[in-house]
């Protein structure tokens, strides 16, 4: 009796489980049947081929997009459980020393463990809470706006031009080009994810790049980026608008060392052809800041020609003259490698028409490095003082018009003259372009060496480093290139464009002022 009951007891749970997996396979069957719509689509894309064969291409490009899909999200947890195990030892040796020491404050002891990927996770969700992302923020005025740039598959419009003074380009450093080519690729993973199908049971197309219109991108510097990216929709007048965040984590120590730059000597090196007066006041601030207040700095001229050498060797303290015609370059060659005193040297290339201060030699020493990393900082340079200063019946002293504003000078950004570099690096690096006569360019190519070398490149708006203004005469002799490059540079050290402007409509504004003056009189 009881073996009949099995039996049949049996019998039963085999055709329910027969039952189930005949429902199951006509379920799948049912989700994977491609709708007429994706099944035209399919056609399209194989060129016109049967309809089995559409219906596997169908299947080849879903697979082929999930497997995109697995890899990116791979990828990505990859890098936040590298992120994490990064936070949570150097979280576990602070709290380990606090904890040694007996300083770990009251209520903290639940710190105290491993943070989870959920703590990770709560993490990245209020930097995009605190964010302006999902709704605005309140702003003190209109210069407190951060501008949003706007790009394409192949160009990028920005507000911020940098050393290009484009307005639009496609990106020149690859990090830009595959930051924003990533973010579409991801923007195209979510829409043709399995997710958003489920979602959105209409939305059955699959999106490829074509469909990408444009995207806007900004970042806070304290929270992340936001992309914005708008994709064709069904018809001419749908879109699809995607918003993506790429969240920055907390702030992370590098290392922590002393630098005792006591020891670290300063040979400047300046090319000098004449120019007497500016060579005067070059020595006064060299004998102001290098001698009273550091202490720790050689100055070395090399000099062309033989006109006012006398005067010369009365004021430097290293001469080495050159009997041929003046080339900055070779100037900077020579000097640099005279130095016999040590191994190595700190050399600062500079010209006889820079100020710098106390603050500047000790960036020089900071941000320069044998064999690691050189500095090219970025120096203010003046307008004409004679138009800045019109209204003024005295032009202020050198020491007064040392003034970081738009109405006084601008960031020489383009130039490259003035530099930091251990001797040990301009040697192994080349030098300079010896075959490179006159004024102009053997900068650029020294700057390019070091951009591809692997020595890092600091470069920064230096505020203790100056271009006094000077009459500039280019000369006929020079090629075109530099003829051209020259004449910008004097258009550009004249003063600013609003000020120009002001110069070129002076006439109608002394008129406008005179025809006031007698209205005024009139009334």
């Amino acid at each position: 009796m009881f073996k009949r009951w099995l039996l049949a007891l049996s019998a039963r749970v085999g055709l329910t489980v027969l039952g189930l997996c005949c429902c199951l396979s006509l379920f799948y069957l049912l989700a994977c049947k491609p709708t007429s719509h994706s099944s035209q689509q399919s056609l399209l894309w194989s060129g016109g081929a049967t309809s089995k064969e559409g219906y596997m291409a169908l299947l080849q490009e879903r697979e082929d997009s999930h497997r995109h899909y697995i890899n990116s999200l791979t990828k990505q947890i990859a890098q936040l459980k590298d992120a994490l195990q990064e936070r949570t030892q150097q979280l576990q040796e602070s709290l380990e020393k606090a904890k040694t020491r007996g300083i770990l404050p009251q209520g903290l002891e639940s710190l105290h463990k491993t943070p989870t990927q959920t703590d990770l996770k709560d993490f990245l969700r209020s930097q995009l809470n605190q964010a302006e992302v999902n709704s605005g923020v309140k702003l003190p005025s209109e210069y407190a706006v951060i501008p949003f740039d706007t790009f394409t598959l192949r160009r990028v419009y920005q507000l911020e031009t940098g050393l290009t003074r484009h307005p639009e380009e496609r990106p020149v450093r690859r990090d830009r080009r595959d930051e924003l080519i990533s973010t579409v690729e991801t923007a195209l993973h979510v829409l043709n994810g399995p997710q958003q199908h489920t979602d959105n049971i209409r939305r059955k197309r699959t999106y490829s790049p074509s469909d990408f219109i444009e995207g806007l991108t900004r970042t806070e510097r304290d929270r992340g980026t936001v992309y914005e990216l708008m994709f064709k929709g069904a018809g001419p007048q749908d879109f699809t608008q995607l918003v993506l965040f790429r969240p920055f984590g907390p702030v992370m120590k590098v290392k922590s060392e002393s630098v005792d730059t006591r020891s670290m000597l300063i040979n400047i090196i300046v090319p000098l052809s004449k120019r007497l007066d500016a060579f005067r006041q070059f020595i006064n601030n060299f004998r102001e800041v290098c001698i009273r207040l550091d202490g720790k700095v050689h100055l070395t001229v090399v000099y062309f020609g033989r006109d006012q050498i006398d005067q010369v060797k009365a004021m430097s303290f290293t001469l080495i003259q050159l009997n041929e015609e003046f080339s900055r370059g070779r100037g900077l060659e020579v000097g640099a490698r005279a130095w016999r005193r040590s191994q190595n040297v700190l050399l600062f290339f500079c010209d006889v028409d820079i100020h710098f201060t106390a603050d500047f030699l000790a960036s020089c020493r900071l941000n320069a490095e044998p064999g690691k990393k050189v500095y090219y900082p970025v120096l203010f340079s003046q307008y004409n003082p004679s138009i800045i200063y019109s209204n003024q019946t005295l032009l202020p002293s050198v020491q007064q018009q040392l003034v970081i504003k738009k109405e006084t000078g601008f960031w020489r950004d383009f130039g490259f003259g003035m530099t930091c570099q251990y001797r040990s690096d301009f040697l192994n690096i080349g030098g300079f372009d010896r075959n490179i006569k006159g004024w102009g360019l053997e900068d650029v190519h020294l700057y390019r060496k070091y951009l591809h070398s692997k020595l890092m490149v600091i470069r920064s708006p230096s505020r203790g480093l100056f271009h006094l203004w000077h009459e500039k005469n280019c000369a006929d002799e020079l090629p075109p290139d530099k003829y051209k490059m020259c004449m910008q540079t004097k258009a550009m050290s004249e003063a600013s464009h609003g000020q120009l402007g002001e110069l070129f409509v002076k006439r109608e504004i002394e008129v406008h002022l005179s025809s006031q003056k007698q209205m005024n009189r009139g009334t």
